[in-house]
């Protein structure tokens, strides 16, 4: 295992350079996970990390090595990728063992490593099938026992499950993060799936047009966004966001909509009288009022799930999301009143998209 770094990196096609000077600090046993927007460069990033692409600016370094020039077979990593890339005339072990054979390994230690990824993955009954005899899932996990017997200092995993029906892939991220706590190996993930990203990772680095907008927990994502951007990518549903004004009268503050709704805000806001701003509650933090102080809100359109109930509404000139643990009745054309929670809502800079 290793630690990965990834100082000032920059990379360019032509004259169009698509990753900006990125910094990426990996602890050796991290699971860090990229996601973002699709061509916002985290694919282009691992493939960087793998040697796949050249790197144009900075340094990458595997361990205490720098790996800029250093040829992908010789940077002891293995990549498990979108498409399975499994040989389709090989058996589920000979495909497994084929990069031992390669850098010839002998008999007894490629027959010991296979056996022990196959029992990791419960693959052991299907050593003697071909992929086209394996279900989707059941390749990937072939694609990742390739990778394991490899015993790399890194494991990157480019979008590995995307090819997988809603139900597969909610298994098969759960036995990828169960693995990574087995083997705790540095592990590089990536992802569009802020879901997947959520629930995976020790650590998140959110990228957007080739920056890093911001690296955390996902926790630290959810709860302190550094930005709009941040905001509106991590959670499900997203984000709700409202423009507005700051408006300070009589010691209270508040967020003041287009149509002249006042919004509750933390009264420790610091932002001047006036201020455009951008006022942010994810649907979870909005409540069912009871009586007086809710802002009224137009139903348009319920959709219940069992578990929960999505109604989406006009509130404060905006279309906004709420979510509410329990069921109701609401119907199309309905005024209801709503209460933000105060303690958990975020305001951002209208200009920069800041978090104030």
């Amino acid at each position: 295992m290793a630690s990965v770094g990834i100082h000032d990196v920059r990379k360019s096609f032509g004259s169009v350079e698509v990753i900006h000077g990125v910094d990426i600090s990996i602890s050796d046993g991290e699971f860090v996970v990229l996601v973002g927007p699709s061509g916002c460069g985290k694919s282009t990033l691992l493939r960087m990390i793998a040697g796949l692409e050249q790197i144009t600016g900075g340094e990458i370094s595997i361990g205490e090595r720098v790996v800029n020039l250093v040829p992908p077979k010789e940077r002891d990593i293995a990549m498990v990728f979108q498409n399975y890339a499994l040989y389709p005339h090989m058996t589920v072990q000979d495909n497994m063992a084929f990069s031992l054979k390669l850098a010839k390994a002998e008999s007894a230690e490629i027959e010991r490593r296979v056996k022990e990824a196959a029992e990791i993955l419960g693959l052991g009954a299907y050593l003697e099938r071909y992929p086209r005899q394996l279900s989707g899932g059941q390749r990937q996990r072939v694609a990742m026992g390739r990778a394991i017997v490899r015993d790399p200092q890194v494991f990157l995993f480019d979008e590995p499950l995307s090819n997988l029906d809603a139900k597969l892939r909610v298994q098969m991220r759960t036995e990828i993060k169960a693995l990574h706590q087995r083997l705790t190996t540095t592990s590089v993930y990536v992802t569009h799936d802020q879901i997947e990203a959520m629930t995976m990772a020790d650590r998140i680095v959110v990228m957007h047009d080739g920056i890093v907008e911001q690296i955390g927990s996902p926790l630290e994502l959810y709860d302190h966004p550094a930005n709009m951007f941040v905001a509106g990518f991590i959670g499900s549903p997203a984000m709700n966001f409202i423009e507005g004004r700051v408006a300070r009268d009589a010691g209270e503050t508040r967020i003041v909509s287009a149509d002249g709704v006042r919004l509750p805000v933390p009264q420790t806001l610091q932002a001047a009288d006036g201020h455009k701003v951008v006022y942010g509650v994810r649907p979870e933090h909005i409540e069912l009022a009871n009586g007086a102080g809710g802002v009224p809100a137009e139903v348009s359109v319920i959709e219940p799930t069992g578990a929960y109930t999505l109604a989406f509404v006009k509130m404060a000139d905006a279309e906004v999301c709420a979510m509410f643990d329990e069921r109701h009745a609401f119907r199309p054309g309905e005024t209801i009143s709503l209460a933000p929670r105060t303690d958990l809502v975020h305001v951002f800079d209208a200009e920069t998209g800041r978090r104030l």
